[in-house]
């Protein structure tokens, strides 16, 4: 059985902590919701044939979720995107964006890289346009579990650069969520 290490950090300005809703960023429930997404990714021999843990040998995977403010990610998306303006999530995907003969696997754990999430921008898309995986439920809580399921699927290799791969992730990410939702 794979061991997970998923460490949560934020990093707000001072000033924004007030208006950062506790229910939504209850770390203890974010953690086990998000252990419970990726073992059940690590159980779909699909996902994994199609990932960068295919045919790697490992007892721990990590990897961390910060959650930011708008101004944050902006100079993030900025300085490694050279896109200025705010995102949702920024995904560095240390494994699987590492050439194939360079991947690092120690004692037999891999770092998966970090998830990156502005509370500002997903609770404006969780009220003006949500990522709608279920009609159900349109929550900022929704809006949560998309971005940090869309994020796993980055660490693993997945990407969306045309809108076949798009749809793809998108329909992953609904059956990755459908414990959590």
């Amino acid at each position: 059985m794979t061991k997970l290490n998923i460490f949560i950090e934020t990093d707000f300005e001072e000033n924004n902590q007030k208006k950062i809703d506790e229910n939504v960023l209850n770390t203890k429930k974010i953690l086990t919701n998000t252990k419970k997404m990726m073992k059940f990714v690590l159980n779909q021999e699909q996902i994994i044939l199609n990932s960068c843990l295919y045919n790697q040998e490992y007892k721990t995977l990590c990897f961390d979720i910060v959650f930011c403010d708008d101004k944050k990610i902006h100079k993030i998306n900025k300085e490694y995107r050279n896109i200025d303006t705010p995102t949702d999530v920024i995904t560095f995907a240390l494994f699987a964006d590492t050439n194939e003969n360079e991947r690092f696997i120690f004692e037999g754990e891999i770092n998966l890289g970090e998830i990156i999430i502005s509370y500002d921008t997903m609770e404006y898309n969780a009220i003006n346009q949500p990522h709608i995986i279920d009609n159900n439920s349109l929550s900022i809580i929704n809006e949560l579990y998309f971005l940090i399921s869309h994020g796993i699927l980055h660490l693993l290799g997945y990407d969306h650069k045309d809108e076949k791969s798009y749809n793809e992730m998108m329909s992953l990410q609904k059956t990755i969520m459908s414990d959590i939702i």
